[in-house]
């Protein structure tokens, strides 16, 4: 490869945008059919406990008598298994991703 025609390509690799985001500094863009994270609207729900049972990380803790549901974000792997089964359709699998964690906190819905 020649001198000149080196020259050429390495021009139009500075010249253009970037492939890659810069994802701290710049909000991620969600695709379509993307899973991003799991939506909760707790107001349809019976607390049947078939979400905590069909969901295969253990990620979701449901307590009847309570009238409490837990998720465990760190743990969960958006598979979708919990959508599916719900029956009252309460629980949504969302395109936007949530904001990073690094603690292992749980999220109570009552």
């Amino acid at each position: 490869m020649s001198l000149f025609c080196m020259t050429g390509l390495v021009m139009k690799w500075l010249l253009r945008k970037p492939y890659t985001s810069r994802y701290p500094f710049e909000p991620r863009h969600a695709l379509a059919g993307s899973r991003g994270s799991l939506g909760v609207h707790l107001t349809e729900c019976t607390y049947c406990t078939l979400c905590a049972k069909r969901c295969p990380a253990a990620a979701i803790e449901v307590d009847r008598a309570g009238r409490r549901w837990t998720l465990d974000r760190m743990r969960c792997i958006t598979c979708s298994c919990c959508v599916e089964v719900c029956p009252k359709k309460c629980l949504t699998m969302e395109t936007a991703h949530g904001i990073p964690t690094v603690t292992k906190d749980r999220e109570r819905f009552s």
